[in-house]
């Protein structure tokens, strides 16, 4: 297939870099030529690094170079013969990109299809300012594109329905998954990574833990890469600011999706992570770092406590499957006046098992069931816990060669109200048929490395227990953005998977 790529930036050179090495002839222009000829020697100096990395033959780089055709300008005539597809990748404003289009239109016969790498703008928007709006379809690769293997294909309200299920068979062709996602606010995979993001900035908004416990609990209880603010600094703050408010106002200020006050200020001062080298976490400023952190962020020293007795008497306080797993990991039985008393929390909080069981309250702590069997378990303490209880709290959950980490009491701990987030934005984006439920798990697992699709992990939690979780964290915060979904609601009432489709209606 002959292809044109406009645009030359990072993601243009790494869309034909892609489409090259599959075995596709592509143009790439720019409207700075000499762009087109520093992604030219970039796509070359990568091929070279994949030969020598065993990936590519010096062959197949060469072959794969030979089918790169330069242009003068990206509205060139059809030389040998017309481009089957455009690809633009060009600046993310709708005016720049509907001229662009517009301008090939009338070069470009009829049957070349257009496709726009847009994250954030409407594709739909841009298909009314074009004569044929029919053509057009989002194309949305992720960075970097040779090795981010998803593309959302967004089709827009006029676009030809055959159009998509061909944009789906040349991304497969070419060795990515190909995910078909309906034109909303932030497509799929930035729509659904607002789950951990908004919900961590509103954990540090209330003060139950800084960035740095919230990114280890995140890591070390939930499984993910990269804690949440890790991965701000990452992709730079500014960015993930304009991505939640475009999505929280795309969907009428839905709850789910309420952004942090705190992002706000911290953009204005130029904390936005590697590439001003302050952010969540200090970046090093010595040339040949190249942003490294310094030190690394998973290397933070965490707060000191000091030891506690471990024979410290102690009673797990509660019912049901939590309680008896804690009393089991930790040999706990009632013991007398001046016992810690652990309390599995499922949603709520300590405050609340100290005023309905009566508990001594200087004596009292949480524990999350969802840590109970990681490398790391969460304790959380009340204002009224004593200084000694806590000392020794985590002399007990640090035995065995667990590490502890200490926040402050919130409705279900700081794992509980992530996961439950990142599931509970799956079920609404599954709920609006935004996409597939399985195209949503492999779009978000390969998008943004969790390790489970949001849904499946939901599923392993067992959706009666997630819809619990919700339900108690709405029930306790009052906040609507706990709130269980229909989708949910519906899957835990009927035993059924969260990767369950919506019933067919008949045609």
């Amino acid at each position: 297939m002959r292809i044109r790529v406009v645009g030359a930036g990072t993601m243009g050179r790494g869309i034909a870099q892609w489409a090259v090495t599959a075995g596709h002839t592509v143009e790439l222009a720019d409207a700075r030529s000499e762009s087109v000829g520093e992604a030219v020697a970039f796509i070359e100096r990568m091929l070279l690094r994949a030969v020598e990395k065993g990936r590519l033959t010096r062959a197949g780089a060469d072959a794969a170079l030979g089918r790169l055709v330069r242009l003068d300008s990206p509205y060139a005539p059809p030389t040998e013969s017309a481009p089957e597809l455009v690809i633009e990748a060009v600046v993310e404003e709708l005016a720049v990109k509907a001229e662009l289009f517009t301008g090939l239109e009338r070069v470009l016969p009829a049957g070349t299809v257009f496709a726009t790498n847009t994250s954030s703008l409407s594709v739909t928007s841009l298909g009314a300012r074009l004569a044929d709006p029919g053509r057009l379809a989002g194309l949305h690769f992720f960075n970097p594109v040779p090795l981010m293997k998803v593309v959302e294909v967004v089709p827009g309200a006029a676009t030809l329905p055959e159009t998509v299920p061909w944009l789906v068979s040349f991304v497969e062709s070419c060795g990515h998954r190909a995910v078909t996602v309906a034109d909303t606010p932030g497509f799929l995979v930035n729509h659904a990574g607002r789950g951990l993001v908004t919900e961590a900035f509103a954990l540090l908004e209330q003060c139950v833990a800084d960035h740095a416990a919230i990114d280890r609990i995140a890591r070390d209880v939930l499984g993910l890469r990269m804690g949440p603010f890790e991965l701000m600094d990452l992709t730079g703050l500014d960015v993930t600011a304009s991505v939640m408010e475009t999505v929280w106002r795309g969907f009428r200020h839905d709850d789910r999706l309420r952004p942090s006050a705190l992002t706000a200020n911290r953009v204005t001062a130029g904390l936005l992570g590697r590439k001003t080298r302050r952010g969540f976490y200090a970046y090093s400023d010595r040339p040949g770092t190249d942003g490294a952190p310094a030190p690394a962020p998973a290397e933070l020293p965490e707060p000191a406590v000091e030891p506690g007795d471990a024979r410290r008497p102690r009673t797990v306080v509660g019912d049901g499957p939590q309680a008896e797993a804690w009393r089991a990991a930790l040999d706990a039985a009632a013991a007398g006046d001046g016992a810690l008393h652990l309390v599995p929390t499922w949603g709520t909080t300590v405050a609340a098992a100290v005023a309905d069981r009566g508990l001594p309250p200087e004596r009292t702590v949480g524990v999350d069931p969802l840590a109970l069997d990681t490398p790391r378990r969460v304790l959380a303490v009340t204002p009224a816990t004593a200084p000694d209880a806590v000392r020794d709290a985590v002399a007990v959950l640090a035995d065995g060669g667990h590490r502890v980490t200490v926040v402050r009491d919130t409705a279900g701990s700081v794992a509980q109200r992530l996961l439950a987030s990142v599931v509970g934005v799956a079920t609404g984006i599954a709920e609006r048929g935004i996409a597939a439920p399985d195209d949503i798990d492999t779009a978000v697992t390969l998008g943004l490395g969790y390790p489970h699709g949001p849904l499946a992990w939901g599923d392993r939690l067992g959706t009666a227990r997630l819809h619990t979780l919700a339900g108690n964290l709405y029930a306790t915060t009052g906040d609507p953005r706990y709130r269980p979904t229909g989708w949910l609601t519906e899957r835990a009432r009927l035993g059924l998977s969260l990767l369950t489709p919506a019933a067919p209606l008949p045609q």
